[in-house]
């Protein structure tokens, strides 16, 4: 299949990235980071969490910052819904795009939400009935699709099936999450052969964790399968408090580098999410783990 002529890039930096860093982020360098990413041109970014603070303390302000966030036109802001509560939540805070999650793997659900993937599905049917019907856009994600840190393989059979599942719920696109990082090229590819046979290949975007350097390549094997869209973190923030060693998104810097080097066009300034990285970084007292980002202003 060739390769799309355009990206789009879903940057959750200051969601899945920001939630497993362990250094308290203030709301205004939330916001700021926010509405940087945006400023460069990423055309979905994804802001905020309205999950229980008490569980993931980095999200606690969401609904302040959607509530201050400047919103570009043509840009998408979509936040994580866990429940109802966690919806009303974040419709009251004028969130106009909504993301589900379950796991493909049973061992990762249990620890993660305390479920079978089965009870997740019927938990989180209530909450996509309820988007539909407020006319939100939504997003389902499937974590953990090319392995888990306790179950080990899983099989693409089962990501298949449960992505037809968040489709027949109503969402508009499905992310599938290589949670740890583990993923070759080649597990990619046999996974989009079986999850593309019973989803289109348009309605499919990949999340890649880079824990063993493998995001980018990961990347280009599924821009060969046809697929347009992809999330990714600037600076490589992030991790997964349920997956000991895993590191961050692959950093946008980096797919963007790619993507460039491709001819494929996003709409994305590198030199800004490069600068927005090392600031960011800065704030958390680290380095950036994003190989182009620090080449690009060395």
């Amino acid at each position: 299949m060739a390769r799309p002529a355009r990206v789009t890039l879903v940057e959750v930096g200051p969601r899945d990235g920001l939630q497993n860093e362990a250094v308290p982020v203030s709301l205004d360098i939330k916001l700021a980071l926010v509405e940087r990413l945006a400023a460069a041109g990423l055309p979905v970014v994804e802001a905020g969490s309205f999950v229980s603070p008490r569980r993931v303390p980095q999200m606690a302000g969401s609904a302040e910052l959607y509530r201050r966030l400047t919103r570009r036109p043509g840009t998408a802001y979509p936040a994580l819904v866990p429940n109802l509560q966690g919806l009303a939540a974040a419709l009251d805070a004028g969130v106009t795009e909504a993301a589900l999650f379950v796991s493909a793997s049973e061992g990762f659900s249990q620890r993660n939400i305390a479920c079978s993937i089965a009870d997740s599905l019927a938990r989180i049917a209530p909450v996509a009935s309820e988007v539909i019907a407020q006319g939100v856009r939504l997003r389902g994600y499937v974590s953990c699709v090319l392995g888990c840190p306790y179950d080990g393989a899983v099989a693409p059979e089962a990501v298949a099936d449960i992505s037809a599942r968040l489709l027949d719920l109503g969402c508009d696109e499905i992310s599938l999450g290589d949670t740890i990082g583990i993923g070759t090229a080649d597990a990619v590819r046999a996974l989009l052969d079986v999850v593309a046979a019973r989803i289109p290949a348009e309605r499919i975007a990949m999340h890649f964790h880079d824990t063993y350097g493998q995001g980018v390549a990961n990347v280009l094997v599924s821009l060969e399968a046809g697929i347009a869209t992809f999330d990714c973190s600037v600076a490589g923030l992030g991790g997964c408090p349920f997956a000991v060693g895993a590191t961050g998104n692959v950093a946008t810097e980096d797919v963007l580098y790619l993507l460039n080097g491709l001819g494929i066009e996003t709409g994305i300034d590198l030199r800004s999410v490069a600068e927005t990285g090392a600031w960011i970084s800065a704030q958390l007292g680290r380095d950036s783990a994003s190989r182009a980002g620090r080449a690009l202003l060395a």
